[in-house]
């Protein structure tokens, strides 16, 4: 479905993604520091963004609540936006800000260091609570935020009214942190801020840092449980080689271990993870099933270079499945 089709159909959106955006600038060979790159390829950056765009190619209707510069990356951002079929009307401008920029270094397997440029401000982080649409926020069936959201003002505000405008009139749909903690991008304390939204959403999902951050507890199993004491109903916690860890609140507890693949840029795995986790949730898959099908896609997308635009449809991802004997 286009952007378009989605306005002219009308109804709830599957997924309302809110927060960072930005182009990524990736140097297209992999193992060379930046000081030594002289070619890059640019992205549509940012992990609300990027789940969102996850969840378009498997067939969901989305949108982001976002902002940028009043430049000619954030006009490029949205133009990626509405190719990738999510809705960006919630995609505006700040003029006093400039569009930020994400460079990384690419070492693989497992190396690959973030330079984010979102000095003085990024422009995502002047979403204000007035300009919260709060009834597409409580009608769409999922609402997905994050940590960084959490981590300046207005944002924070933003943020904690979105989320509770899902929960003002009782439970409404499926309402997901994802603990995205960048330490770079936070002053002071992220736990009280972490607290109140887990309070308010209804699943938590990060990796064993994000997850310590958030709860204190680093043994997986202590997290998971953590969190879920926290208030959600669902604990999904990303463990990279080991796979991923998933608990609930009926006492389910799932483990699946990883797809097997060459990776060449880790950095969106976690994206595509979550927007075919809202893929599985939404179609109503047992937990082991929407588990593996997640991994399926993190896989994906880290044997590719890009985030945004390696995100998977939904056949790439049921061939990977089918050659790793998945469900």
């Amino acid at each position: 479905m286009t952007t378009e089709q989605g306005r002219a159909d009308g109804g709830a959106y599957d997924l309302i993604t809110m927060g960072r955006i930005g182009v990524d600038l990736y140097p297209l060979k992999t193992g060379v520091p930046l000081a030594e790159a002289d070619t890059f390829g640019k992205f549509l950056g940012g992990s609300p963004t990027n789940v969102a765009v996850a969840a378009s190619r498997l067939g969901r209707r989305t949108a982001v609540i976002t902002r940028t510069g009043a430049d000619p990356f954030g006009a490029y951002l949205r133009s990626e936006l509405r190719g990738f079929g999510v809705d960006d009307r919630w995609a505006g401008e700040v003029d006093r800000y400039p569009t930020p920029v994400t460079f990384c270094e690419i070492f693989p397997p497992d190396h690959f260091p973030l330079y984010f440029y979102r000095l003085p401000k990024a422009p995502d982080l002047e979403i204000r609570p007035d300009e919260v649409d709060r009834d597409a926020v409580r009608a769409a069936r999922v609402f997905w935020m994050t940590g960084t959201g959490l981590s300046a003002e207005p944002s924070r505000s933003a943020t904690l009214a979105a989320l509770e405008a899902r929960s003002e009139s009782g439970p409404t749909g499926i309402t997901v942190f994802d603990l995205d903690w960048r330490p770079m991008l936070w002053e002071g304390s992220p736990q009280p801020w972490y607290g109140r939204a887990l309070a308010l959403a209804t699943v938590a999902v990060g990796n064993a840092e994000e997850c310590e951050v958030a709860t204190g507890e680093s043994d997986p199993y202590a997290a998971a449980r953590a969190l879920l004491a926290a208030g959600v109903e669902l604990a999904v916690v990303k463990r990279g080689p080991l796979g991923v860890l998933a608990a609930d609140r009926s006492g389910t507890v799932v483990e699946v271990p990883p797809v097997p693949v060459t990776v060449v840029n880790g950095l969106g795995a976690g994206d595509a993870f979550g927007g075919a986790l809202v893929h599985g949730l939404l179609a109503g898959w047992d937990l082991e099933r929407v588990l593996r099908y997640a991994n399926a896609a993190g896989a994906i997308v880290a044997s590719r270079l890009a985030c945004g635009a390696a995100m998977p449809f939904p056949a790439e991802v049921e061939e990977v499945l089918g050659r790793a004997g998945g469900v």
